[in-house]
C-alpha cells in the first residue's frame, strides 16, 4: 500500500469512526458528583443517545460503559472508569388505554410521567419518596415507597426494552418470558442499556396525607403490622432516641379509605396540626401537603415535591430489608445502637413493602421491613458504624438496598438471595465480556 492508499483508507476508517461516534450522541458535560455530592464518578466520557438506534451504537463504540440515569445513587452502581451512557435523552411515552400501560423511555423522572399521566386520567400503583428519579435507574435497583400491600417499582414493569453487549435490541415481557423477565427487571444495569419500560398503570385517583406524631415503639411489638397497613402507605420516621418515632405518616387513597378526619390519636401519638418535615430543622414547604388535604396522587405519594431539592440535599444513604415477621426485632436490635448512631444521622425511615418474584429485588419472596437511614456527610463516622449494623441484622438475613452506601460483599450478599446464580448466568447471555461490569458488580455482585 503505498503512502496515498494508506492516508485514504485512514481517512475513510476515521470518517466511519467520526459517523459512529455521532450516531451514538453526543459527548455531554454531566456533574461529575451524584445529586447529594458525596460520590464521585471516575469517568469524564459521557455519551448521552436521543433514541434506541443512538443506544446501540454507543454500546457498540465502548469497550466497557455503564448507565447513567438523575445520579441519585450513593454507591458505584453506575460508576465507570471507561464511559457512561446517559438515558436523559430518552423521555419518549406512548399510554396503551386498552392495555392499561405505558411505555417509557429510560431516563424519564417519575414526577414528569405522573404528570403525563394524570392528564390522560391515568395512574401509577406507587411512587418513592422523591419524584426526581429517573424510570430505568429506579426499576433496575429495586426502589420503592411503602405499603405491606404494594411491591417495589419495579413490580409494576410489563415489559423491559435494552440494548445488550451485542449492539442489539432486546425486550422481555412479563407475560411471556418467565424466569428471564423476572431475573432481569431488578438486573442493576448489568444487561445492557435499558431503552424502555413497559408499565402497568390504572384509573387516576385522589389520596390525603395526615402525620402523627411520638409513636411509642412498644406499640410495634404486638401492631406493628396493623400500624403500616393504615392506610395505602405508612412510613415511620425516628432518630432513634426516647424509643419513638417522632413522626408517623400516612397516605390515604379517597376511593378506598375516604377523606373523613383522621382521629386525633394513633396508637398513643398524636395528630400533627401543622406541616412538617422528616428532617427537623428542615422547611417543611419542600414537602407534599399534609394535614388530610385531598390532591391528586403523584402529589402525595412521594414525600417530596419535584420543585425542591429532597430530603436534606448533601446526604448519604444506606437501607436495609429485613423479613416483616423480624421486624419489631430488627428495630430494636438496631436501636440497640441508638448512641453511636444519632450523632451522624439525619432520620431514619421505616417502611413496608410486599414480596415479589424479582430475583434480585430487595423484597423477593418475603414482605419486607425496609430500615432507612439518611446520614450526615461524614463518611468516616458512617463506613465505622455500618459493620455494627450489619452485625446487628445479620440474625435477620438483611438485604442492603442496591443504590445505597454497605459495607456487604458479594460472599455475603450471596446467600440472601435465593436466585443469585441463576442471575449470574443468565447475565453472562446478553454480556459474555463483562462490558456492562464494573467495580460495584465485581466487589459486591459477581465475586
Amino acid at each position: 500500500m503505498n503512502k496515498r492508499q494508506f492516508l485514504k483508507g485512514s481517512l475513510a476508517l476515521s470518517a466511519v469512526a467520526a459517523l459512529h461516534r455521532q450516531r451514538a450522541g453526543a459527548e455531554v458535560t454531566v456533574p461529575r458528583d451524584n445529586w447529594a455530592g458525596t460520590f464521585h464518578y471516575h469517568t469524564d466520557r459521557v455519551l448521552q443517545p436521543r433514541s434506541v438506534d443512538e443506544v446501540c451504537q454507543a454500546v457498540k463504540s465502548v469497550s466497557s460503559v455503564r448507565a447513567l440515569g438523575t445520579r441519585h445513587s450513593f454507591n458505584g452502581i453506575a460508576d465507570s472508569t471507561s464511559a457512561q451512557i446517559s438515558t436523559l435523552g430518552l423521555t419518549d411515552f406512548q399510554i396503551d388505554p386498552v392495555a392499561k400501560t405505558v411505555t417509557v423511555g429510560s431516563g424519564m423522572k417519575y414526577g414528569d410521567l405522573a404528570k403525563a399521566l394524570d392528564k390522560a386520567g391515568f395512574a401509577l400503583a406507587n411512587m418513592a419518596s422523591l419524584p426526581h428519579i429517573s424510570v430505568g435507574g429506579s426499576i433496575a435497583t429495586g426502589t420503592h415507597g411503602s405499603g405491606l400491600r404494594n411491591g417495589n417499582l419495579a413490580t409494576s414493569v410489563r415489559g423491559l426494552e435494552f440494548v445488550a453487549a451485542d449492539g442489539k435490541v432486546h425486550t422481555l415481557r412479563s407475560d411471556r418470558d418467565g424466569d428471564a423477565f423476572q431475573g432481569a427487571v431488578v438486573g442493576l444495569g448489568s444487561f445492557g442499556i435499558v431503552t424502555h419500560v413497559t408499565l402497568a398503570i390504572e384509573p387516576t385517583y385522589n389520596m390525603t396525607q395526615i402525620v402523627y406524631r411520638d409513636l411509642d415503639f412498644a406499640q410495634l411489638e404486638h401492631n406493628f403490622e396493623a400500624i403500616m397497613n393504615t392506610g395505602y402507605s405508612t412510613s415511620l420516621f425516628t432518630n432513634w432516641q426516647h424509643h419513638q418515632a417522632w413522626q408517623v405518616w400516612i397516605k390515604r387513597r379517597v376511593d378506598q379509605d375516604g377523606s373523613a378526619p383522621p382521629p386525633a390519636n394513633f396508637y398513643g401519638a398524636t395528630l400533627a396540626t401543622q406541616k412538617l418535615h422528616p428532617v427537623l430543622g428542615q422547611d417543611p414547604a419542600k414537602t407534599t401537603e399534609q394535614l388530610n388535604m385531598v390532591g391528586k396522587w403523584y402529589e402525595r405519594l412521594p414525600h417530596f415535591k419535584m420543585e425542591f431539592t429532597p430530603s436534606t440535599g448533601r446526604e448519604i444513604q444506606t437501607e436495609y430489608f429485613v423479613p416483616f415477621e423480624s421486624a419489631y426485632q430488627a428495630v430494636l436490635a438496631v436501636e440497640s445502637l441508638r448512641d453511636q448512631i444519632t450523632p451522624h444521622l439525619f432520620v431514619t425511615e421505616l417502611r413496608s413493602i410486599a414480596a415479589d418474584d424479582l430475583w434480585l429485588s430487595m423484597a423477593y419472596q418475603r414482605r419486607s421491613l425496609a430500615i432507612h437511614f439518611t446520614w450526615k456527610p461524614e463518611w468516616d463516622a458512617v463506613t465505622l458504624l455500618l459493620p455494627q449494623i450489619e452485625a446487628k441484622l445479620k440474625p435477620f438475613s438483611p438485604r442492603p438496598h442496591w443504590a445505597k452506601v454497605n459495607t456487604l460483599r458479594a460472599a455475603q450478599i450471596d446467600g440472601v438471595y435465593p436466585k443469585m446464580s441463576e442471575f449470574k448466568q443468565m447475565r453472562k447471555q446478553y454480556d459474555p465480556q463483562g462490558k456492562f461490569v464494573n467495580s460495584y458488580m465485581r466487589e459486591e455482585v459477581l465475586g
